[in-house]
């Protein structure tokens, strides 16, 4: 073991791959409502929920108005007055039975259980993150799972990471580093938070930002090097 002995792992996007459990959770959704899901249709969506995912991460609509206007928004564009809450729990369901992992992410995860402490720190429904972490096999491999929705605060918000790191056994911030590929939610977050921070940019965006990760990887795989 090197410098870091508690790593904190966003779960989306950096251990399970959501882009493909999101177009398995969206095909099945429409094919039980009997619509076809064009490009079209699923790229406003995708629009819409990516624009509602920022604003509640930057704490200006709650989790609960998330979850209930996604799919409102998207049916009024076409014309359709719809149960936000109703399509978006059935959309969550079918969510949580994909077991799409992110490249090297198994391997890794398997590799790194037993001489380090894990932790998943994730934005996001408890309930369906918890079955995607038990139905993938991911959970017995975490010391501690932290989902926004039980913390009370979501990531970037300090509060967050308070919550977490009260709740980590002889937690110091110099020996936790955090691997998540949102640059806003884990690199921003975990800097205010004063841990170290790995930025894993697997599509090469740039940083507009004046922030810097600690470490910035293309693969999970290039973590072990940063660990050794």
């Amino acid at each position: 073991m090197g410098k870091y002995r508690n790593l904190l792992f966003d779960l989306d996007d950096t251990l399970l791959d959501f882009g493909a459990a999101e177009d398995w959770a969206l095909h099945r959704l429409f094919e039980e409502e009997g619509i076809t899901l064009t490009t079209e249709i699923e790229s406003k969506y995708r629009q819409i929920n990516s624009d509602l995912w920022k604003q509640f991460e930057e704490g200006s609509i709650t989790r609960e108005e998330l979850m209930t206007t996604r799919f409102a928004k998207l049916f009024h564009v076409y014309g359709k007055e719809v149960d936000g809450g109703l399509y978006d729990k059935k959309y969550r369901d079918h969510l949580a039975e994909s077991k799409v992992f992110v490249d090297g992410a198994w391997e890794l995860i398997n590799n790194l259980a037993d001489e380090y402490n894990l932790y998943v720190v994730t934005n996001g429904v408890s309930t369906t993150q918890y079955k995607r972490l038990n139905i993938t096999g991911l959970a017995p491999l975490f010391k501690d799972v932290f989902v926004s929705e039980d913390t009370g605060y979501q990531k970037p918000m300090i509060g967050y990471f308070d919550y977490v790191f009260k709740r980590i056994p002889n937690f110091s911030e110099n020996e936790t580093l955090i691997i998540g590929d949102s640059f806003t939610a884990d690199i921003v977050g975990g800097l205010n938070a004063g841990i170290d921070t790995c930025w894993l940019n697997r599509h090469n965006k740039v940083n507009v930002t004046d922030e810097k990760p600690t470490y910035e990887i293309q693969k999970l795989q290039q973590l072990y090097m940063i660990l050794k």
